[in-house]
């Protein structure tokens, strides 16, 4: 059995759940982004006292480390590290573009018209975190930050159909005029954040408190089109 508490603040929308086995017991959302730090304490201590469990019968704490929003990132990876320091349990960290992806694949499954995956959130301006995967999550454009034009993702439209999602993918929309692009309005699932989570933590897939931080993928003078 896996009891874990899963954070996400990397994104418009922040939660909080507790999740058993991979499967949600109970979620508390917030809804404005720029109040995830004030959200994020109280919204653990409101999930504790409305599910009933305590903090040290977690199994584990699992995160979205990035990319996403730099405040988001801060907030959540501090409280998720204190939070295993404290009770010395282990940390799960997972790549928002991954956990994205799960997400659509978890609200349109047996998608066989879509080749290819490609989470896009929103850097302001033209700009997007982005990545492609295939269904498995195999990675065919690692994350990476990249400034929106007609030519992005050229190559890779050419012989696959591409699904498109996240909050950046409006951007893409307007400027986007290739047929084998194809777009969906979604954001993290709780329910997605929570089936990876536990799998990550029966894999033992633990990350060291030491070592870890944030993914920002901020450096933008090193873009590249995909």
């Amino acid at each position: 059995m896996s009891l874990i508490l899963n954070i996400d603040t990397a994104y418009e929308k922040a939660h909080v759940s507790f999740a058993d086995n991979g499967a949600i017991l109970h979620c508390i959302w917030n809804e404005s982004q720029k109040d995830h730090a004030s959200f994020l304490q109280s919204g653990i201590l409101q999930l504790t006292k409305t599910a009933g469990i305590k903090l040290s019968d977690i199994d584990a704490v699992a995160v979205t480390a990035g990319p996403g929003s730099y405040t988001g990132l801060r907030v959540g990876m501090a409280s998720a590290k204190g939070l295993c320091y404290a009770l010395k349990k282990p940390l799960i960290t997972m790549n928002t573009l991954e956990v994205l992806t799960l997400s659509v694949i978890h609200l349109f499954p047996g998608n066989d018209d879509t080749a290819l995956f490609c989470p896009m959130i929103d850097a302001r301006r033209m700009e997007v975190f982005t990545a492609i995967y295939a269904e498995n999550l195999s990675i065919y454009l690692s994350p990476c930050p990249l400034i929106l034009d007609e030519s992005s993702y050229a190559s890779a439209l050419l012989e696959n159909k591409i699904l498109f999602f996240g909050n950046g993918a409006p951007k893409w929309k307007q400027v986007c005029k290739n047929a084998n692009a194809q777009f969906a309005d979604v954001s993290i699932q709780p329910e997605a954040m929570s089936k990876y989570s536990c799998k990550l933590c029966f894999q033992r897939h633990f990350t060291e408190l030491a070592y870890c931080e944030p993914l920002y993928l901020k450096e933008f003078q090193t873009v590249i089109k995909a």
